[in-house]
């Protein structure tokens, strides 16, 4: 998924590395830290509870914790609600289409109809 993203910039092209990747706990794997940290990218992912005990119990074999920021970790919940808003539509929430490309396109649709409503909210 990181591979699409486009961040569009005031000039030039868009770029293509993010400079923070929020996640949750299901994230929290050696292999996307690594990944992550390889683009140089700043992984706002907790820790899992397993994962830290395991490090504790190897002492100081087991490594230095992972950095996290809380602060950026509850912006998350914006983008949680927006998956939230894009799922009321039923046919995107259980995925009825069979091809990808209709699929995308009622993504493409439902974010343009959010956009239209914000747009013309009177508020």
């Amino acid at each position: 998924m990181l591979e699409k993203i486009r961040v569009p910039g005031p000039v030039g092209r868009p770029r293509t590395r993010p400079d923070a990747v929020a996640a949750d706990k299901a994230y929290s794997s050696k292999a996307n830290r690594a990944y992550l940290r390889k683009r140089r990218i700043t992984a706002v992912i907790p820790e899992k509870s397993d994962q830290q005990a395991n490090r504790k119990n190897k002492g100081s074999a087991g490594g230095r914790p992972v950095t996290f920021d809380p602060d950026s970790y509850k912006q998350r919940n914006t983008v949680e609600r927006c998956f939230q808003k894009i799922k009321t539509w039923r046919g995107i929430a259980t995925r009825y289409d069979k091809r990808p490309e209709n699929y995308e396109a009622g993504l493409h649709l439902r974010g343009s109809i959010m956009w239209l409503k914000r747009l013309t909210s009177t508020t």
